[in-house]
């Protein structure tokens, strides 16, 4: 029987499904990893919060001795800020307009912020929301290493610092995302293909007299992969509960997963599929018809379409079929939007002990 199979069992009708069940000794056992990983390479951790968006775990990667944490939003900054992070980066082109502008300015008065830039416009509308306490701001510019979203291109970077430095803000460094190092194969040559982006990014910061502080590296797929000199810092998310494409991509070990989704089998009507009360609801939309959308192990089938709130878990021919009423596992694919779904964690160990429910501290916070 799969490991979570047996923790599932072991709590019982004490979930109600669907649910997202952590195995809080594996999610230690990950945030030490990298915590080594970082110390033994020279370089900071600064974690992202998306992926878990709990304070009770970014409390766990402070304690293991992350320098400070990294949010996508606002409203995540403000969340993190308010439970106690002194050292916060918003790696995300903030536009400070509206509301968005006095908020900037009220947490960087709180803590110790920097904010990812990667236009002149948006660098102007930080120094107005700050005004005369823009020298409290950090920024950091984003450049693009290859994954076509937001950022820079390398050389474009001392620019956009030496505009913020004009305009009375910090720049600090420079980071960047390697997004396209996602898919199997793909991870060496992104990790690659950032280390050069991010060593041409400092070299122009220096042509403009910029001195860069903060050279920061993302994704978990490439963590283990960023470990070149020029890089400081590295900001990984998934790493804290990993998920199936972390598996696939060979980023880490099927034991390593520290979150499932329980869910229940609540028809049968002889399709070549049963159906689970988890669909868009609470697995988001992660997945496509031939991956499909979630994983089940111990019937060696996976979510083939989901619908708001039924999942249709295609099974082999001839393959066992479980029982209308029987809690089944979910390993999802993609676990960040899944913990969004859910406003707590039910917290077990791997032996299937209940030891407690955490909130979602930043569930649904968009801004």
């Amino acid at each position: 029987m799969h490991q979570f199979q047996a923790v599932l069992e072991a709590l019982g009708d004490r979930v109600s499904t669907p649910a997202p069940i952590v195995l809080i000794d594996v999610v230690e056992d990950n945030i030490r990893r990298m915590q080594a990983f970082a110390d033994a390479h020279g370089k900071v951790l600064r974690p992202h919060v998306k992926t878990h968006k709990s304070v009770e775990i970014g409390r766990l990667q402070l304690g293991a001795g992350a320098i400070g944490l990294t949010a996508g939003n606002l409203s995540e900054a403000e969340i993190f800020v308010e439970a106690g992070c002194d050292d916060i980066f918003l790696a995300y082109p903030l536009w400070a307009a509206g509301t968005k502008a006095d908020r900037l300015l009220r947490l960087a008065q709180e803590t110790s912020l920097s904010v990812g830039v990667e236009s002149e416009a948006a660098i102007d509308r930080l120094a107005e929301a700050m005004g005369d306490l823009a020298g409290i701001l950090g920024v950091v510019i984003e450049i693009d290493c290859g994954a076509g979203r937001s950022g820079v291109r390398p050389e474009a970077a001392g620019a956009l610092a030496a505009h913020a430095r004009d305009r009375g803000l910090v720049p600090l460094g420079v980071f960047t995302y390697p997004g396209h190092g996602g898919t199997v194969g793909a991870r060496e040559g992104a990790a690659q293909d950032q280390a050069l982006a991010l060593r041409a990014a400092v070299a122009s910061l220096a042509e403009h007299g910029v001195e860069a502080q903060t050279v920061s590296a993302g994704s978990t797929p490439t963590a283990e992969l960023s470990t070149d000199p020029v890089i400081t810092e590295i900001r990984p998310g998934e790493y804290v509960f990993n998920d199936h494409d972390n598996v696939r991509l060979g980023d880490c070990a099927p034991e390593s997963i520290g979150l499932f989704v329980a869910t229940t089998v609540v028809s049968d009507q002889g399709h070549p599929h049963v159906i689970v009360d988890a669909g868009t609801k609470a697995l988001a939309r992660e997945g496509n018809p031939e991956r499909g959308y979630g994983q089940v192990p111990d019937y060696d089938g996976h979510l083939s379409k989901l619908n708001e709130y039924h999942g249709f878990l295609r099974l082999p021919e001839g393959g066992r079929r479980p029982a209308v009423g029987e809690a089944i596992v979910v390993v999802p694919h993609h676990v960040c939007p899944v913990v969004n779904s859910f406003e707590e964690l039910i917290i077990a160990n791997s032996a299937g002990e209940l030891l407690g429910r955490w909130t979602v501290d930043a569930q649904g916070q968009l801004n």
